[in-house]
């Protein structure tokens, strides 16, 4: 009987750990916008945090308000509408000046608190040049065309150095992605402790680009996944395979997705994406399109992926 008791709660003890370790999480993430277009209430926006914590970085900000309002609705939060913008958020990272990325940034500005947006050179200069301009919307930041409000301090990435966000315990590192060559679009790795998440902005393939931009982001990361230490990766797919190159617009279908990620595994190693979370954003209507995009995701998934299709203002943890 006793021999009984210690091998039923040696059981006991190895099944506990076993689930605390498969739970344990890096990052919270919560969906403010998930589409492509055309709903200007749903576009591109994804709360990122430390697990357990509110320290927000909003990764890109196509939808910001009716996002906050979808996920208070879903009991994501407990808080005011006024007060997870402007004490959860803590700043902006921006990938591309593309009004689908940025039209909530821009809108909710009078009703934000100070924090820094983040983005490239060029991205910032777009937004500074013909949003943020004293005359299209007056300049809540503090470079920049006309009066300076200073909301908003501004700070230019460079590419490839790690940054510490400020009030969030997160640092980036910038990437650049080609969005219709030359026109740059950007990726965002996240670090918390020693746990990554990558984001990426709107994408053509390489194929397409003529780039070299994604290959060189993948061996960037390859490491990472090798060690388990890449969490997941934020990917666009906004059209089906049906869409002919020339009329991609810099963005990924199925086939350029798993062509991508077929290099990523070459790099990181046979298996190593078994099971890798791939959140797919920026599906773009019609509803035909995005089931079609679903449908051909699933059948052409030949890496074990564990694809997942996030819904606004619903939490999910990485």
């Amino acid at each position: 009987m006793n021999n009984f008791h210690r091998f039923f709660l040696c059981i006991i003890l190895i099944s506990s750990n076993a689930f605390s370790q498969k739970e344990k999480t890096s990052f919270s993430v919560v969906p403010l916008g998930v589409m492509g277009g055309i709903d200007e209430k749903n576009l591109s926006s994804y709360l990122i945090a430390p697990a357990n914590t509110t320290d927000y970085i909003c990764l890109d900000a196509g939808t910001v308000n009716a996002g906050i309002e979808k996920a208070i609705e879903n009991k994501t939060f407990k808080a005011s509408t006024s007060e997870v913008l402007r004490k959860y958020v803590k700043g902006y990272l921006i990938s591309h000046a593309h009004l689908d990325h940025v039209s909530g940034l821009i809108i909710n500005s009078p009703a934000d608190s100070s924090k820094t947006v983040y983005a490239t050179k060029k991205c910032m200069e777009m937004m500074e040049n013909h949003y943020f301009n004293d005359q299209t919307w007056a300049n809540f930041g503090d470079a920049g065309p006309g009066f300076h409000i200073k909301k908003y301090h501004f700070q230019t990435l460079d590419l490839a150095k790690e940054t510490l966000l400020t009030n969030a315990k997160m640092t980036v590192k910038a990437f650049p992605l080609s969005h219709v060559n030359p026109f740059e679009s950007t990726a965002f790795l996240i670090k918390n402790d020693n746990n990554y998440a990558l984001y990426l902005g709107d994408t053509g393939p390489d194929e397409v680009e003529k780039s070299n931009n994604l290959r060189n982001l993948w061996t960037a990361v390859a490491p990472l996944v090798k060690a388990k230490q890449l969490k997941g990766i934020f990917i666009e797919v906004s059209f089906p395979n049906e869409q002919p190159d020339k009329f991609l617009f810099g963005h990924l279908t199925p086939n350029y997705l798993m062509k991508e990620l077929h290099v990523l595994e070459e790099l990181a190693g046979k298996g190593s994406l078994e099971n890798f979370k791939i959140i797919i954003t920026h599906l773009k209507p019609p509803a035909k399109n995005i089931a079609k995009i679903k449908e051909q995701l699933k059948a052409q998934n030949n890496l074990g992926l564990k694809i997942i299709y996030p819904e606004q203002g619903k939490k999910f943890e990485l």
